[in-house]
């Protein structure tokens, strides 16, 4: 036989899709692992498209999650996510994907790793990526996880049932805590450019969040407009991979990996245009961003991304909420993005030690689009 098929289930969660695996069908190395999400997916692909492989060309698509047995004594299940480049033979091990999370726990429903009685269930998740705990809830239906609902979510079409994602204690995925540096500003050199300010806040996933304008943008630019300027890509990229040193994440610009920190424009409300046509109203939302994954602009906004920015939005005296309307709930942020619209509660306090994240809330839809076996050259 000349290839080899592993069983997998292919699932859309939020505005993402993934390959999910079981744990006990991969190998426990993750360099061992490599290679079959690299030939699953399409990568490296320089036509951009991964043609031949399950992934979609862009970042959002091109991702796999790993199922198994919890290792944590308050979860269900353990779960891991790997992020697959599109362009080059990278596997990155160290984040989380806010929008797979909301499939993770219908996955062990549906997979029976987990026994729930229909009705609302809660399923304990353990990010091993960051090391969090995330509480999911979501419909049962005959033992099965519901698809079906009246919940829309921007950036996909029609609706699902809502599921409902808690991020505990957020802070501190990948560095030291909340606040990488101690601060809720800092003021970033940039070679080529000079001195720029930027807030680093690492809740969900790290990430530097910057005021479009002191790059020359009014954040309501769509992804493909900004991809196109090529000077301005290297600049993002140039801040981002600065911001990562800053936060700890490497030693020098050149050490900063594809997935984190992912580099945020942010703006106060706008009457931007989405992808599908739209003039978003200024009053119907908070703050607009545009954010970058995986050195390409986001068509939405990672969840992960979002979640750390309605954080920064309650930190007072950082970037967004210096730019950000403060709406009629001060816990939940409305976020404007290129898709559309996304509301991201947070529960944010100012402690004697610094601040503190005790929790992040959103709110998806998820549904398994195949399931079977995915084949890797034998």
């Amino acid at each position: 036989m000349t290839q080899v098929f592993i069983p997998a289930v292919f699932i859309r969660g939020g505005s993402s899709k993934g390959v999910f695996f079981h744990a006990r069908d991969l190998p426990a190395d993750r360099a061992e692992i490599d290679p079959i999400l690299l030939s699953v997916l399409g990568s490296p692909d320089p036509y951009g498209r991964q043609l031949d492989g399950m992934g979609g060309g862009i970042s959002s698509l091109s991702k796999a999650v790993i199922i198994g047995p919890p290792t944590h004594p308050e979860a269900d299940v353990d779960y891991t996510f790997a992020q697959v480049a599109v362009d080059r033979p990278v596997v990155d091990w160290k984040g989380n994907c806010g929008n797979l999370s909301s499939a993770v726990g219908p996955f062990a429903v549906d997979e029976g790793l987990v026994r729930v009685a229909d009705g609302e269930a809660l399923v304990r998740i353990h990010q091993v990526n960051t090391r969090k705990i995330i509480h999911a809830r979501f419909p049962v239906r005959d033992g099965k996880a519901e698809v079906r609902g009246d919940f829309a979510i921007a950036g996909v079409a029609g609706t699902g049932a809502r599921i409902r994602l808690d991020f505990l204690a957020p802070g501190g995925t990948q560095t030291a805590g909340l606040l990488p540096t101690g601060r809720v500003a800092d003021a970033l050199e940039v070679p080529g450019f000079g001195s720029l300010r930027a807030t680093l806040i690492d809740a969900g996933n790290p990430a530097a969040f910057i005021d479009a304008r002191d790059v020359g943008l009014t954040g309501g630019e769509g992804p493909e407009a900004i991809e196109a300027q090529g000077e301005m890509m290297a600049l993002l990229d140039r801040i981002r991979r600065v911001a990562g040193v800053a936060m700890g994440l490497a030693a020098t610009p050149e050490g900063v990996g594809l997935a984190a920190p992912r580099i945020a424009l942010v703006a106060g409300p706008l009457a931007a245009r989405t992808l599908d046509g739209e003039v978003l109203d200024p009053s119907g939302h908070d703050v607009t961003v545009r954010m970058l994954s995986m050195e390409r602009p986001h068509r939405a906004v990672p969840m992960t991304g979002a979640l750390g920015l309605a954080v920064a939005c309650r930190v007072e005296g950082s970037i967004p909420h210096g730019l950000a309307a403060r709406g009629g709930r001060p816990e939940e942020t409305r976020v404007a993005h290129p898709s559309g619209l996304l509301t991201v509660g947070a529960e944010v306090e100012r402690r004697p030690e610094g601040w503190h994240a005790e929790s992040a809330v959103m709110f998806r839809t998820q549904r398994r689009l195949m399931q079977g076996a995915v084949a890797i050259p034998g």
